[in-house]
């Protein structure tokens, strides 16, 4: 992963709550809806497990991603929980397949 000049990079986990069963699918929709309008995130993940989301989130400082979370994540509606963890350092970045 690189680009151009410094960045932050963060992998987000978002957790949500659900009041009904029948609301999650429209509520995983506005969810994921939201997310895509964000320039911000570049992969995001449904997923199993304890968080419902994974984001991967560039930004280029940790003031931008305080924005980001204060003024689009946390204003998405259903999000309960947001966990984030930084990159220290890339040891290995590959897009080859082992095929």
């Amino acid at each position: 992963m690189s680009l151009v000049g410094p960045g932050l990079y963060s992998w987000t986990r978002s957790e949500r709550t659900y009041s009904l069963e029948r609301q999650i699918e429209r509520a995983l929709e506005a969810f994921e809806t939201a997310i895509q309008g964000r320039p911000e995130v570049m992969e995001c993940y449904l997923m199993t497990g304890d968080a419902d989301y994974l984001l991967r989130v560039v930004v280029s400082d940790l003031a931008a991603y305080e924005r980001f979370l204060k003024e689009h994540l946390t204003r998405v509606s259903g999000v309960s929980s947001i966990k984030s963890s930084f990159a220290l350092n890339q040891v290995k970045y590959s897009t080859a397949l082992p095929l």
